[in-house]
């Protein structure tokens, strides 16, 4: 299978930023003045931050897919400069990737040609509970912004549900459910619903839901298995993915994008972005 990985030419690159919020899945950080991909493990290859910078120094790669290598990214890591490795080490901690994590650390520790303290490395990758924003994660950022009061008549009662089924969450459900059969599928991220005041008749009606988060949850290895098995068995009609704007929610279209791949039928999805304000951004069919 083949691949596509953003690739960047530091010669070119003068470090201006604008790539890195297009970069939903976080891979994409400004160090030492220039943009570096900090997780080949999360670059989905869309290519969203192509057509922000303003001095095309990024561009796509082919590449015959191959199993993930940490020592291997690593590797080429390592002239890039410590920065570099504490912030790929920080976005696999920050994604719950411990067992890359570990041997990252058994890695280094091993190289004896490293002209920088690895105890330093490991130390600022375990110092980094700062809310994100030492790994410049806006999705932990605190925020505030004050919300208009809605009108009195926007309502004379309770708002019914538009929900069809339980459970939701995305380890719980049963792909092969009468629900699924033939559906149109929402997969929404976990803090989609609460952002958006009309979520139920914009955007749940008439669609089977199941919701994930893939920045906290477990075991996404399942979740894509489950949205392979609602794709072939269950023979969903279509995939709507609505993910928050901040960049560790794009590991929720990695995770669609990859049962798409694997699956044996074709299905069409839609991806929706939401703002923390509750404004859809963009929505695509990708």
């Amino acid at each position: 299978m083949i691949r596509e990985m953003v690739q960047i030419d530091e010669e070119i690159c003068d470090g201006c930023g604008n790539c890195v919020p297009e970069c939903h899945e976080g891979a994409l950080q400004i160090i030492d003045g220039k943009a570096r991909l900090v997780s080949d493990l999360l670059c989905d290859g869309l290519g969203a931050c192509i057509g922000h910078c303003p001095q095309d120094a990024i561009t796509i790669e082919k590449r015959e897919a191959e199993p993930y290598s940490e020592t291997k990214v690593l590797d080429g890591m390592i002239a890039l400069g410590p920065n570099t490795i504490i912030a790929h080490l920080r976005h696999l901690k920050d994604h719950n990737e411990t067992g890359y994590l570990r041997e990252a650390f058994e890695y280094l520790r091993n190289r004896e040609d490293l002209d920088f303290a690895v105890d330093d490395v490991i130390r600022a990758v375990h110092n980094s509970d700062d809310g994100g924003a030492s790994c410049g994660c806006a999705g932990s950022q605190p925020q505030t912004f004050n919300q208009p009061e809605p009108p009195a008549s926007v309502s004379a009662g309770p708002v019914p549900s538009a929900l069809t089924h339980w459970p939701i969450q995305l380890h719980l459900i049963n792909p092969q459910a009468g629900n699924f059969q033939g559906a149109d599928l929402l997969v929404a991220a976990d803090c989609v619903a609460f952002t958006m005041g009309d979520f139920h008749r914009q955007h749940l009606v008439g669609k089977s839901l199941i919701i994930a988060c893939p920045k906290l949850d477990q075991g996404q290895d399942i979740y894509l298995q489950k949205i392979i098995v609602l794709i072939d068995l269950a023979r969903v009609n279509t995939i709507t993915v609505m993910i928050m704007q901040v960049p560790c929610c794009g590991g929720l279209i990695q995770i669609v994008q990859q049962a798409t791949q694997q699956a044996q039928r074709k299905v069409p999805v839609k991806m929706i972005v939401v703002s923390v304000q509750g404004d859809i951004l963009h929505e695509d069919w990708i």
